[in-house]
């Protein structure tokens, strides 16, 4: 069952596209990483999925209805981000009791537990806390919540490093108790490629790629060696990327669709065969050129 399917979507803000024609279904009880440079359109896409926003052309279901002003995709959804806001005269204890009476789903032991662990004071204002500590308390609620469609919009904005390493873990560890759809933005793959099933990359509203990790990981090559032999060796070839490395050397990114067999016969020409993780590769397929920074000074 696919709990979120997009066709065709489409937002324009003026004479400006946001989103370009983004086709793509997240299944149900899985967890996708939303992954692109800041400005390729991951917050409007999350809104529209999320029934805050509408698009300007395009189809989208979530739960097999249209989100946009929707009370069971509302009820059924929470839209984790870093604008979130909060009723300034309640505590944090009276933030989480109220979320309790929506959320049918709500855990008020696993968000007291949490609450302790990150030394939040429930007796604070939202308002009162640091960047950090309102991004930890969000994340938090839409832990504990366990809706159907959970979505977090760079959730760790603001947090030191081992509030993130935290959240990701309580995060899995949370999703394995309570299995649902979860959608998680952000543009540094390396943090959460671990907790990943799926990759949806978008570069300028548009999709680059949706597959798993694992598919992901051997979806490029790295080719490396004398600058003559590896364009030889790359010609005709699809490549992501390609950059000087050394003096006379060339280090080129190509689309992985080689044999063992030609793998060997790179070999033996000096040219070294790598692997390319899914985060260089995500970085590769939206930088602006395929020679990345080195275009500047070519």
């Amino acid at each position: 069952m696919n709990v979120v399917s997009c066709q065709g979507v489409m937002k324009r803000y003026g004479r400006g596209n946001a989103l370009r024609n983004l086709s793509f279904t997240l299944a149900e009880n899985s967890i996708t990483g939303l992954i692109g440079r800041n400005g390729a359109g991951k917050t409007t896409l999350l809104s529209i999925i999320a029934g805050l926003q509408k698009q300007t052309s395009g189809e989208v279901r979530v739960f097999s209805e249209n989100p946009f002003n929707n009370l069971k995709v509302s009820a059924n959804t929470i839209f984790i981000h870093g604008n979130m806001t909060f009723p300034a005269a309640m505590t944090l204890s009276e933030l989480l009791q109220t979320a309790g009476s929506f959320y049918h789903n709500w855990n008020n032991q696993l968000a007291e537990r949490l609450l302790e662990y990150f030394s939040l004071d429930p007796s604070q204002n939202h308002n009162n806390l640091s960047k950090g500590m309102k991004s930890t308390f969000n994340m938090i609620v839409g832990l504990a919540a366990r809706c159907p469609l959970t979505i977090f919009d760079e959730p760790t904005s603001g947090m030191d490093a081992g509030v993130r390493k935290d959240f990701y873990r309580a995060l899995l560890k949370d999703y394995i108790a309570s299995p649902r759809t979860i959608i998680l933005s952000s543009h540094l793959l390396n943090e959460v490629e671990d907790i990943l099933e799926d990759i949806l990359l978008i570069k300028e509203g548009e999709k680059c790629l949706h597959m798993t990790v694992e598919d992901m990981k051997e979806y490029a090559i790295g080719i490396s060696g004398p600058a003559a032999a590896v364009e030889s060796w790359i010609a005709e070839r699809e490549i992501i990327h390609q950059q000087t490395a050394g003096v006379n050397g060339t280090y080129a990114v190509v689309r992985n669709v080689f044999s063992e067999e030609g793998l060997e016969r790179a070999r033996l020409q000096g040219l070294e065969m790598t692997p390319v993780s899914a985060d260089s590769l995500c970085m590769y397929l939206t930088s602006k050129t395929k020679g990345g920074i080195d275009h500047v000074f070519s």
